[in-house]
């Protein structure tokens, strides 16, 4: 097993700063285990390590498996990926009843549906945050009273999308922005099309043939494990980040096809087989190679230099090699899922924190595992000097949703960005294009025009969300 001394170093310096119990983390090279090590604890109260069995939720990595589904249908001659949407949930209506009918599978698992963030994943979980006190101190999330009841089912979610006012951001196949409904609605397509529960069909299709035996929907399953994480929240007390245990998992029965499975480091590092080894995994052929090549192409610009495939992100040149990613955050999770084909190299993060830096670390440890130094970019940005009238245009609060806020201000001639509660150092390095810092992670923000060239809406952390007009 490789000695990664510079990332160890690098990791234990932001697990301290960000107070993560847990990090589970894993690399193989060509199947075989090349670096693994588990940071702290499962359960820091009880002084329980962090293993590569240890079960974390995985969140929106979650979406590359709805989409093996999607593929594995239509290789079997059920559906094909350019069909129209309503061919199969005759039910899903938007404002735009035009554009709607002209949506297509393929809009849904590329993000290009033209559906901007809405407010259906508060709903979807209701049940869980009625039960969980520490709802209330996950960033960014809106849990203010409402006479909207739980989102139970897929035609309950699209009963709901059904009875919301919101423009779509455009026709579809224009305009990427992530979308969590158009994920779970490919959840209730796997279920029409194939006749069997969402959970079933990824079960018997996905996780049994590769092998993944510590990978569930219901932690029911797993009654007889006893490695698995302990949930954790945090808060600000006297003017100190406090974490503490938080132990109900969130659960959104009409949602679980973008987000809810659970898994380990070493289960998940043989499901990155299928897109190092073109579909097999260990010896059983989950896909084709054909449908893998499909799902990790570079479809529709995400930011500078990165695509989304299908349940995929696609970074064509990350320092000469391809490079195939999701990550996810969601209560008590964030992690990330890395493959670098031409090299051999898979990747798997998980924490039982969320809002942390997740992707810094495994991008790090895949750093020093091809000699690259850990703070490296594969993309370099220069810093472009705006003007005082440049950044007025896009000065206001531009509101998404699913609950970010974001507030663009102007302080002696500089650029200011606030979010969460506090500011981020930002920086042009383009038309409208800007990098913010944001807790150790790079995040780019593009402001966007309307038809008359005024901004009216913003790009960033993968959604579009508009200007709100004061």
């Amino acid at each position: 097993m490789a000695n990664l001394k510079n990332f160890e170093s690098y990791a234990n310096e932001i697990i301290e700063k960000f107070q993560i119990p847990g990090v589970s983390i894993g690399i193989d090279k060509y199947a075989q285990p090349f670096y693994y090590q588990g940071f702290g604890y499962r359960n820091k109260e009880e002084k329980l390590a962090v293993t590569p069995d240890t079960v974390f939720g995985i969140a929106s990595v979650t979406k590359s498996f709805t989409c093996v589904g999607i593929m594995q249908l239509q290789e079997a001659g059920k559906l094909s990926v350019h069909d129209k949407v309503i061919k199969y949930l005759p039910e899903f209506k938007t404002p735009d009843a035009e554009k709607t009918a002209q949506i297509t599978i393929h809009h849904f698992m590329t993000n290009s549906s033209g559906l901007p963030p809405l407010p259906s994943l508060v709903y979807a979980n209701k049940r869980s945050f009625d039960q969980d006190p520490s709802t209330k101190d996950y960033p960014g999330l809106d849990v203010a009273e409402s006479e909207q009841g739980p989102i139970d089912t897929h035609e309950e979610l699209m009963e709901f999308i059904a009875g919301l006012d919101f423009d779509l951001l455009g026709p579809p196949g224009i305009h990427f922005s992530y979308s969590n409904d158009a994920f779970s609605l490919l959840g209730a397509i796997i279920e029409r099309v194939s006749g069997q529960k969402y959970e079933e069909y990824i079960k018997e299709h996905i996780l049994i043939p590769a092998g993944m035996h510590h990978s569930t929907f219901d932690l029911s399953d797993l009654a007889e494990y006893d490695n698995i994480t302990m949930s954790y929240a945090k808060k600000e007390e006297d003017g100190k980040t406090v974490v503490y245990q938080a132990p109900v998992w969130w659960d959104a029965p009409a949602m679980r096809a973008a987000g809810y499975l659970k898994s380990t480091v070493h289960d998940m590092l043989r499901y990155t087989e299928i897109y190092r080894k073109k579909g097999i995994v260990h010896g059983t052929r989950i896909l084709s190679e054909e449908s893998v090549k499909a799902m990790t192409y570079p479809y529709i610009e995400t930011e500078p230099g990165s695509y989304y495939g299908y349940g995929l992100t696609v970074t064509p040149d990350f320092f000469g090699y391809k490079l195939i990613e999701h990550g996810g955050n969601l209560k008590a999770i964030a992690s990330l899922m890395s493959i670098i084909p031409d090299l051999g190299i898979t990747g798997m993060i998980l924490t039982n924190l969320a809002a942390v830096p997740a992707g810094p670390l495994l991008r790090a440890a895949l750093h020093d595992t091809i000699g690259q130094e850990i703070g490296a970019s594969h993309m370099t940005f220069q810093k472009r000097e705006i003007t005082e009238e440049e950044i007025k245009r896009l000065v206001g609060t531009y509101m998404s949703n699913e609950g970010a806020k974001i507030t663009i201000g102007l302080d002696e001639g500089d650029i200011t960005f606030f979010s969460q509660g506090e500011y981020h150092p930002i920086k042009c390095i383009g038309e409208n294009l800007f990098d913010v810092n944001v807790k150790d992670q790079q995040e780019i923000v593009r402001f966007i025009e309307n038809a008359n060239g005024e901004v009216d809406r913003i790009a960033y952390h993968y959604r579009q969300f508009p200007k709100i007009k004061e």
